[in-house]
């Protein structure tokens, strides 16, 4: 079983920057991606950014491609997301996610979510 950890979510002016983190425990041998999906009020999940841990390759939605990065570090089984350039959107929820295989399209674990929201 793997459990993921979210955290570095706030309140951030527009324009402005914030970093996630999302810490992997549990069995995280063999994860293959990880990621980040969000969801506003009244709206669908949707995908934000994954990062494979074999070779590092990133893939972003073009709604945040160029302004968020994605990335992780193995030996602390650890994703982070750094936010910059923020536009002021309706709060999300950003879930940390992981899976064993590919695509990432439904990750088999999740975390609880960490609260983002962008004031003008």
């Amino acid at each position: 079983q793997v459990q993921l950890a979210e955290s570095g979510g706030g309140l951030a002016q527009a324009g402005g920057s914030l970093r996630l983190s999302c810490v992997a425990s549990g069995r995280t041998f063999g994860l293959y991606d990880m990621g980040w999906f969000r969801q506003a009020p009244g709206k669908e999940r949707e995908f934000v950014a994954s990062f494979r841990w074999i070779g590092s390759a990133t893939d972003y939605s073009d709604s945040v491609k160029g302004r968020f990065t994605i990335s992780g570090d193995n030996a602390k089984s650890t994703v982070f997301l750094q936010m910059n350039n923020l536009k002021p959107e309706a709060p999300a929820v950003y879930f940390c996610s992981a899976d064993r295989t590919a695509p990432f399209t439904d990750p088999s674990y999740w975390g609880k979510g960490t609260q983002v929201t962008v004031s003008s």
